[in-house]
């Protein structure tokens, strides 16, 4: 008998599905907040969907297949591509900038790992068709308030900023060739995690040389007025900075200083982003990233969609709850049930349906004992559902047209008239 799920794979028990209702209802309510609309597509789309954006080589890390039609297919390892094609597909009629989120389930085969499964569900939040520095300070806002939407605070977590474009530029300066820097930033993103002498020697095997893979490290550690002091001749380096000012200047006036720090060694592994890139990360260096984003100003053309300037993060549910739990951030369980109807014997139990169904009708959640088991056994049947009041139905009520109302709180009983109780119910 199979009893566990696959690997990677996870059974939503009702605790489980509370929470996982819990953070979808917040991700929700704060995105609609800051006036995005939710979408959503196929968990099913053409391979070509994903090798076009990532190459051949991403097909061993997803769940693919030839379907009953010939048609090679995957189960989506992420939402990006989808998004382009559906931007794609309407562009033209629709309003920019488009500002759009969907909680989609992902799938990954990978090896499980703690904050990293092989299925995940998250939160992706997009805005096409703006370039302004108030469009990536509203998206970094909006990753903010989604974690303080659950209670966490500029003690729990930080948003770690920086730019692709000025790290680039930063990089060419130090002659570090433009075919060389795919590499480089792919030993950046491991550098935080690695010592300075692994993160050196990967450069320079990289092809980066020693004295500019020294250099590298240094420039990690800068902030803006020193890279300003030391590079602010080349262009394209001071045009970054100014844009990170305007960046960090916005922030502060939306409030929000508290929870940003500029980090010139994050770039991000993926080679798409073009600009601002950020992370959220656990203060206490608990968890993996809880999120992370940035722009992608080529991304949508790239995948086949519209030549569009486009921003957004993703965060997923896995490390998210994983904090939540930490932080005793997880919701109690509600009552499962408003009122629990008992009928003392079978003669009752056409009367005490009826006052179910009335009660059910007028949005209440109501429960009552199919087998209709003695007295007590159905009381402690109400206190485990988490009722918060008992309606008892016996032969006397009946005749009279009443019933018997217990607060399970408070233990307090009072006889009722039963239209009394479903008047007072509507």
């Amino acid at each position: 008998m199979i009893t566990s799920s696959l690997p990677g794979f996870r059974d939503f028990y009702p605790a489980d599905l509370a929470l996982r209702s819990h953070i979808f209802r917040t991700w929700r309510e704060v995105a609609s907040r800051y006036g995005f609309v939710e979408y959503d597509g196929p968990p099913l789309e053409s391979l070509e969907l994903y090798t076009r954006k990532s190459g051949e080589e991403i097909v061993g890390q997803l769940y693919g297949f030839t379907d009953q039609g010939g048609r090679e297919v995957a189960l989506r390892p992420e939402m990006t591509p989808t998004f382009a094609r559906m931007v794609a597909a309407r562009a033209g009629g629709l309003p920019k900038p488009i500002k759009w989120f969907s909680l989609p389930q992902l799938f990954r085969y990978e090896r499980p790992q703690k904050g990293r499964l092989r299925e995940h569900f998250q939160l992706n939040l997009d805005i096409v068709g703006e370039t302004s520095v108030a469009s990536d300070v509203e998206v970094v806002a909006a990753a903010i308030d989604m974690l303080r939407g659950f209670g966490l605070g500029a003690s729990d977590f930080v948003a770690r900023y920086s730019d692709r474009a000025l790290i680039s530029a930063v990089l060419q300066e130090l002659g570090i060739p433009t075919g060389t820097l795919p590499a480089t930033f792919a030993v950046l993103d491991k550098a935080e995690r690695e010592s300075d002498e692994w993160v050196s020697d990967r450069l320079v095997e990289a092809g980066v040389d020693p004295d500019s893979a020294r250099r590298v490290r240094e420039l990690t550690g800068m902030d803006l007025d020193e890279l300003s002091n030391e590079f602010g001749a080349v262009p394209a380096v001071e045009q970054s900075v100014s844009r990170l000012k305007r960046f960090r200047g916005q922030i502060e006036s939306a409030g929000l200083e508290a929870f940003v720090e500029l980090d010139l060694g994050l770039v991000r592994g993926l080679a798409y982003y073009t600009g601002l890139v950020f992370e959220l990360w656990d203060r206490r260096g608990k968890f993996r990233a809880i999120c992370g984003g940035g722009r992608y100003d080529d991304l949508l053309e790239a995948v086949g969609g519209p030549a569009l300037p486009a921003l957004g993060f993703g965060m997923g549910d896995v490390v998210l709850g994983e904090l939540l739990r930490d932080r005793g951030l997880v919701p109690e369980e509600g009552r499962a049930l408003d009122d629990f109807v008992i009928h003392v014997s079978e003669e009752q139990l056409p009367a005490a349906l009826h006052i179910v169904h009335s009660l059910r009708a007028r949005g209440r959640r109501v429960g009552f004992d199919y087998r209709g088991r003695g007295v007590g056994r159905q009381f402690k049947v109400a206190n485990q559902a988490g009722a918060a009041r008992v309606i008892v139905v016996g032969p006397e009520e009946v005749e009279r047209g009443e019933c018997v109302v217990r607060s399970m709180d408070t233990g307090e009983e009072v006889n009722m008239g039963v239209a009394e109780l479903l008047a007072g119910s509507a």
